[in-house]
């Protein structure tokens, strides 16, 4: 490394923000740009360790402590090149990934990790500024076919992919933007679309065909679509939303959050022009159930809109700030998690349980009744304690409880199996009972993060391009083992 010993000199920064008030008036990002010298400064706290476990950490396998390492040495082309060799994407990863190369970082044994997520977007953005990342045209074309069902961050990694060695790639599209859970399911002010815009506009300069709009089954049949390509990669995703099967369910004034965070991000983009008045969250009393990052999302979303007041209800205990012997580095740490959202504007709730939702006779939500609860460590058996029950009012509801799976309207029309856990089944080389069919993302390994989309569609796209070939120069990840 270029400085050994930086770690023992430099101390870890993260990234700032504006001031709260500030950034609840509109929905742009509103991180401060940290300077290039302490960029540098913080990559000196790699520490070459014998065994980078940031490698493992990393479901793309990002060659950390070499991009540290030229960052250090003001080499920042090379350091680009090196991040872009494993990862299409830093850009959407350096704003959203959760960094669980963070958590196996091996100076987190004794100090605070690196700020590689940090570092990861700094690079890219440069490249992006100075003009170095410019469409790569392949340079002979293979004759052959591929589609790719699904826009999100799986697909578009697998259409740069297989574009890159000659395949005719195109990427079938449902919603009217590409970017799948990128575009409408994260908020602007985490991601601003434009940054999504800029690198589809680049793909498609590389020769990657984009048809939105475009329902498989119904504007494109199934026929057409088997015998028009040779390979056929689905990358829908995982979209079924999970449901609180408890009365008052159907009440107006219960719902699904990622409808929530659709409409509010089809608003921040002008496809429609004001709030539907139940999406909308001014002057009302929010609860949001679900602690997770999409419950975070709507916390931050219903401040923008001036909500009267948020709370989140969690089930599970509250975390400790540190790990405990159960959870030992290099695994990730289950430990408090405060986002700026949070920070924002919250009641945090931990250990209830919703019992029922109350509604008027109008059948309008007003409240909702809970209760505390215990939750095993070992077995998971939740126990409700007695003399908790609480009645909270509100005027919405917002349910992130995640998602149970793709849709199995596709499959079946495809006529290929579901797992047993109701994701599309494959095998090891990501191919389905149907040879020509292959499947990635989340709508294969569940709900997940960005960073697994990413690393499926690449793998994904070895395994094609060797059905197709016979073999394959595509790269695949550089890891010593998943955590």
């Amino acid at each position: 490394m270029g400085k050994v010993k930086g770690f023992k000199e430099f101390d870890r920064i993260d990234e700032k923000y504006l001031p709260i008030r500030s950034r609840l008036k509109n929905y742009n990002e509103f991180t401060v740009k940290v300077k290039k010298s302490e960029l540098e400064s913080q990559s000196a706290r790699c520490m070459d360790c014998g065994v980078p476990f940031c490698h493992s950490g990393c479901p793309l396998g990002n060659l950390i402590p070499d991009f540290n390492d030229l960052v250090y040495n003001k080499k920042w082309k090379d350091a680009l090149e090196v991040l872009h060799s494993t990862n299409n994407f830093p850009e959407f990863t350096g704003r959203l990934c959760p960094a669980p190369c963070e958590a196996a970082c091996v100076l987190g044994i004794i100090d605070p990790p690196v700020s590689i997520e940090l570092i990861e977007k700094n690079i890219i953005e440069e490249g992006f500024k100075n003009g170095w990342i410019k469409p790569v045209k392949p340079k002979i074309k293979t004759g052959k076919k591929i589609a790719i069902i699904g826009s999100g961050p799986a697909g578009l990694a697998a259409s740069q992919q297989l574009n890159s060695v000659g395949h005719n790639v195109t990427v079938f599209e449902r919603d009217n933007k590409i970017g799948g859970l990128l575009r409408y399911g994260i908020p602007d002010f985490k991601l601003e679309k434009n940054i999504i815009d800029r690198r589809v506009n680049i793909l498609k300069e590389e020769g990657v065909h984009f048809k939105c709009s475009i329902n498989i089954g119904e504007d494109i049949s199934i026929e057409e679509l088997q015998d028009k390509y040779d390979a056929v990669l689905i990358s829908t995703g995982s979209t079924v939303k999970r449901k609180l099967d408890i009365p008052g369910s159907d009440l107006h004034g219960v719902e699904q959050a990622m409808d929530f965070l659709t409409h509010n991000n089809k608003f921040v983009d002008k496809q429609i022009n004001a709030h539907l008045d139940r999406y909308n969250a001014k002057d009302k009393n929010i609860i949001v159930i679900g602690g997770g990052d999409t419950g975070s999302d709507c916390i931050g979303t219903c401040n923008r809109h001036g909500a009267g007041s948020v709370v989140n209800f969690e089930l599970s205990h509250k975390p400790g700030k540190n790990r405990d012997s159960s959870n030992p580095w290099p695994y990730w740490p289950f430990t408090l998690k405060t986002t700026s959202s949070h920070q924002e504007g919250v009641s945090r709730e931990w250990s209830i349980l919703t019992k029922k939702f109350i509604g008027d006779k109008n059948n309008n939500l007003i409240g909702l009744e809970t209760v505390n609860v215990e939750i095993d460590k070992i077995t998971g058996k939740l126990t409700e304690i007695p003399n908790t029950n609480k009645i909270w009012k509100c005027d919405m509801v917002i349910l992130a409880l995640g998602f149970t799976g793709p849709e199995e309207s596709l499959p079946n029309l495809l006529d290929i199996d579901m797992d047993n856990r109701g994701n599309i089944s494959s095998n090891s080389d990501y191919q389905t009972k149907k040879n020509n069919i292959f499947t990635a993302g989340d709508c294969r390994r569940g709900q997940s993060l960005i960073v697994w989309a990413i690393s499926e569609g690449r793998e994904a796209s070895y395994h094609i391009d060797k059905y197709l070939m016979g073999k394959s120069n595509l790269p695949r990840k550089n890891s010593y083992g998943d955590l």
